[in-house]
């Protein structure tokens, strides 16, 4: 799996984030071209791990901790999230390809 296929892939489910800065002040924004679908579903995901005791809520905390914001800290875990749908995505469908004995 390469770099620029989930680059790809995290742009397609606007969670890649697009620099949106102004002489000293940098931010960043999410892109709203893509599946606004799989945005709602890596949202809900989101969401879920927040509320539970999972990787996900500690993985927010800490950039929680590092000094980002709420909607900073989201946009890591659902980038985040997508990485691992999109990695699971192809092990399973190369798994599919395999023969079977």
């Amino acid at each position: 799996m390469s770099a620029s296929y989930t680059v790809s892939a995290t742009r397609h489910s606007e969670v890649a984030p697009i620099e949106v800065s102004s002489g000293d002040v940098q931010r960043h924004r999410l892109s709203r071209a893509g599946d606004r679908q799989l945005n709602y579903a890596l949202h809900v995901m989101a969401m879920a791990q927040i509320k539970r005791a999972t990787p996900g809520r500690d993985y927010y905390q800490r950039k929680r901790a590092s000094g980002k914001t709420h909607k900073e800290a989201m946009r890591c875990l659902k980038r985040r999230l997508a990485d691992i749908v999109y990695r699971t995505m192809i092990h399973d469908t190369e798994t599919s390809l395999q023969p079977t004995p």
